[in-house]
């Protein structure tokens, strides 16, 4: 995979996930030991930076006149009712280890599970002549997931980098290592990702 032809986004490594005193904190904070989720997208970002690869930053924030306005439940639902990743507050805030960059995007929008839905991503993946597309970040399952399977399904050569990704439990984080991971082409680390990338 040519770098210039990469793209790695970046799925709300925001406080509310990641930092003690998040509001989604106690949910995934044994995964994030266990297998070192900031440290190996410290890595992954550090490597994909050094190789030239086009950096998408892509949090949730809570849009809560339109989760009202609409039928939605689960854990959109949750998000509204807990009054998590408010815009301008802390918990929203990328996290300081993954601040971007001046030359990096920020998706702007995302309120929702794929990062391609009520945003602009399409478009910025356009205008950076990407074909490839790395993606890390919360949940394993459901955000990470959803944005690698919306890629997928636009024809982009997709990774999903399941040691910088983080769930609620090992069971489900093994589950989409082992089960969903094949079906676009592979289970790449962080290390398998990188040696993937060429100048």
């Amino acid at each position: 995979m040519k770098a210039k032809e990469t793209a790695l986004m970046l799925i709300e490594f925001q406080n509310d996930f990641c930092k003690e005193g998040g509001k989604l904190y106690d949910a995934v904070k044994d995964e994030i030991k266990r297998h070192n989720v900031l440290e190996n997208a410290v890595k992954l970002l550090t490597g994909a930076r050094e190789k030239g690869v086009r950096i998408v930053h892509i949090p949730f924030l809570l849009n809560a006149e339109w989760s009202k306005e609409t039928a939605i439940e689960g854990v959109i639902g949750s998000l509204r009712d807990g009054e998590i990743f408010v815009p301008g507050t802390w918990g929203a805030e990328i996290v300081d280890e993954l601040k971007p960059r001046e030359d990096e995007t920020i998706l702007q929008g995302k309120r929702a599970l794929n990062g391609f839905v009520h945003t602009n991503l399409a478009d910025v993946l356009a205008s950076l002549k990407v074909k490839n597309i790395g993606v890390a970040g919360f949940l394993t399952n459901v955000c990470a997931q959803a944005t690698a399977m919306g890629a997928y399904d636009r024809g982009y050569r997709t990774r999903l980098i399941t040691d910088a990704c983080g769930a609620t439990s090992e069971k489900i984080q093994r589950f989409v290592e082992d089960e969903i991971c094949p079906l676009f082409g592979g289970k790449p680390s962080v290390d398998v990702f990188l040696s993937e990338i060429e100048a």
